[in-house]
């Protein structure tokens, strides 16, 4: 555990000194304070911050998780494609650390960066606990959904950066995966008979985590997010290990 953390650490050190973190940091920002101030009109988002509204960071949450399809796999895309590139993948599967030890330390890594995301965006929950009386309760079970969510979308994109050597081709599977993933999920939820509209639902990272925004904390979605977490870390884990015989 002990060369994990090791790991981990090395690359959120990496996060803070890469250009790109911060442009997709700002990014993020930017994209959040513009839901929080201005709404999103054309999607029937009204304003958060405005007098009257319910004082609820509900629609920002829900924001937020969309926003994390494309802003994670940026995160993630250098991870693993960036050691293939630069060859010094082969140092670090020929040192005295195993595959898991790699994959494990860069999923905390950037989950470390994510975090810290997540942490500057409660500069909005203190405008709307200066100016309204937020639900707390609904406020950390938000939090803790996007921390799942995060999570699951990390595993996902860390994955895609085990398929290749360019950043930009990992950044474009993981999107791909996750947006494509999530409408369809939508698009069968909306038109696809019973029992398959109800199949995709279940399926659908975005139903569980509307829960969360809500407020409601429940089990079904915690084991969604880390099944899905498990399950491609897992198949980072197998196909880091694939290249060792190559």
């Amino acid at each position: 555990m002990r060369k994990t953390w090791v790991l981990a650490r090395r690359e959120l050190a990496g996060s803070f000194y890469s250009p790109l973190a911060y442009v997709v940091g700002a990014l993020f920002l930017a994209a959040c304070a513009g839901v929080f101030f201005f709404g999103l009109p054309l999607l029937g988002v009204p304003k958060i911050f405005a007098p009257g509204s319910e004082a609820s960071l509900r629609s920002l949450f829900e924001a937020i998780a969309y926003l994390m399809i494309v802003v994670i796999p940026l995160l993630t895309m250098r991870l693993l494609s960036e050691e293939f590139r630069s060859g010094t993948i082969e140092l670090l599967i020929t040192a005295p650390v195993t595959e898991s030890h790699v994959i494990l330390g860069k999923f905390l890594g950037v989950m470390g960066f994510y975090a810290v995301l997540l942490l500057s965006t409660g500069v909005f929950f203190l405008l709307m606990a200066v100016f309204g009386e937020p639900d707390l309760g609904v406020v950390a079970t938000g939090y803790l959904g996007m921390l799942l969510l995060g999570a699951a979308f990390a595993a996902v994109g860390i994955f895609t950066s085990t398929l290749t050597p360019y950043q930009l081709l990992a950044a474009l599977l993981g999107i791909a995966m996750l947006g494509g993933f999530v409408l369809l999920m939508h698009a069968m939820m909306m038109f696809a008979p019973a029992p398959l509209n109800q199949l995709a639902a279940r399926l659908n990272a975005i139903t569980y985590f509307r829960d969360f925004a809500r407020g409601v904390l429940d089990t079904r979605g915690i084991v969604y997010f880390l099944s899905v977490t498990v399950l491609f870390l897992f198949a980072s884990i197998k196909t880091l290990e694939s290249r060792r015989w190559r």
